[in-house]
């Protein structure tokens, strides 16, 4: 069985260590050095490492900047696969590996009728698009976000802090997440926004 293809019996937890251990240690980093670039706690790592923590969207968005790998690169490409935090489950529809490295994710994401899910940038050139299905939310880059009601579609720049709210009752959508190949060759770089 290859390493990032778990059983379907294996854990999140489990799975989810094994990744950003691997990751860590692939570049080089200590627990203090990635938690530091991470902004989370070196405990927090250390316990999600350890697989005895629950690994929320938001610290795993937070290790996925640093480590260069986009969401499924710590959650696996298993389709149905989901993380969430107290404002958006994300649960994976498709995930396509480029020929030049870069990734396409597509998930289907459900934003509570309350609060905030304030996400860190992601790597370069990473660009998010999210299409509204019912409910309506206000996404984008923070400080700059947009509203949009079902069937309204909406991109921004994911290499930027950005967010995702509900306006009024709670929200669903598909959103999909480009990123692009790392400029060393391994996976995230450069795109272009379409609006």
């Amino acid at each position: 069985m290859p390493e990032d293809k778990p059983d379907r019996d294996e854990s999140l937890h489990s799975a989810v260590a094994r990744r950003i251990t691997r990751l860590r240690r692939d570049r080089g980093l200590s627990l203090s050095a990635l938690a530091l670039q991470a902004g989370i706690g070196k405990g927090t790592l250390s316990e999600l490492e350890a697989g005895t923590r629950n690994p929320t969207l938001g610290t795993l968005y937070a290790l996925a900047g640093p480590l260069g790998v986009p969401l499924t690169g710590l959650v696996g490409d298993g389709t149905g696969r989901g993380v969430s935090d107290d404002v958006v489950e994300a649960r994976l529809l498709s995930v396509r590996t480029h020929d030049d490295g870069g990734t396409t994710e597509v998930f289907w994401l459900t934003i509570a009728s309350a609060g905030t899910r304030v996400s860190p940038a992601h790597g370069p050139g990473t660009v998010e698009h999210f299409r509204v299905v019912r409910g309506s939310a206000r996404v984008g880059v923070l400080g700059a976000e947009q509203d949009a009601t079902a069937g309204d579609a909406l991109s921004w720049h994911g290499d930027t802090v950005h967010s995702y709210a509900s306006t009024d009752g709670g929200a669903e959508g598909v959103l999909t997440i480009e990123t692009p190949a790392r400029r060393d060759g391994s996976g995230a770089g450069h795109a272009v926004i379409m609006r």
